[in-house]
């Protein structure tokens, strides 16, 4: 386990994460889980976004000192970040930790997992995630749960146009059946069409 740094945080993500804190956790009188909650954090940025969340849950979890990830989705794991009042030591693990799963290690407790939410994540999708990784009924991994909330996401889309297309098909019914495509005005019709009924009839010789 060793520190990696491939690229430099960008102002604007770290003027993103001062924004007010984004997690959810479960209860504490709950039977353990997999996942112990959810973090919705605004920008991969490990050094902006950590300290918010580890002054969370100090005072609920004891002091965090140690954090580890799968540096898949962090593109730079410093090895320690500055938090109020202490420090924090941060490592990661490539094969033997979930991409989608934060790790935390509490000084007087023992360990705790997150959901690591993307920041992309549509709200929709983030709210979902942060109610079923703070359910303890719930026994999906991280990924799990990443992949489950997509595969709603995708499943609600193909309804809803599913939805749009049966609703268009149904309105042009109405249209044919009101003489939609098989009434047609007379002045639509094509250059030199008759029109039975509509031209005089010829007068007789006498």
């Amino acid at each position: 386990m060793t520190a990696t740094d491939l690229l430099t945080p960008t102002a604007e993500d770290r003027a993103l994460s001062s924004s007010p804190l984004r997690l959810a956790l479960a209860s504490a009188d709950t039977a353990p889980a997999l996942i112990d909650g959810a973090w919705w954090p605004r920008s991969r940025d490990l050094t902006a976004e950590l300290p918010a969340l580890v002054e969370a849950l100090d005072p609920l979890w004891g002091r965090i000192t140690r954090v580890t990830v799968n540096p898949t989705f962090w593109p730079v794991v410093p090895r320690k970040v500055p938090v109020p009042g202490h420090e924090v030591h941060v490592g990661w693990f490539k094969a033997e930790q979930d991409p989608h799963k934060l790790l935390l290690l509490s000084y007087t407790i023992g360990r705790w997992d997150l959901l690591v939410i993307p920041p992309e994540a549509e709200p929709a999708t983030a709210a979902r995630l942060m109610a079923t990784a703070s359910d303890p009924s719930w026994t999906l991994t991280a990924s799990g749960l990443i992949h489950e909330a997509e595969h709603f996401r995708t499943t609600a889309q193909e309804n809803t146009a599913a939805e749009a297309a049966g609703l268009a098909s149904v309105q042009e019914a109405v249209w044919d059946s009101e003489g939609g495509h098989g009434a047609r005005h007379p002045a639509s019709r094509a250059p030199g069409e008759a029109v039975a009924g509509h031209l005089p009839a010829p007068a007789r010789e006498r």
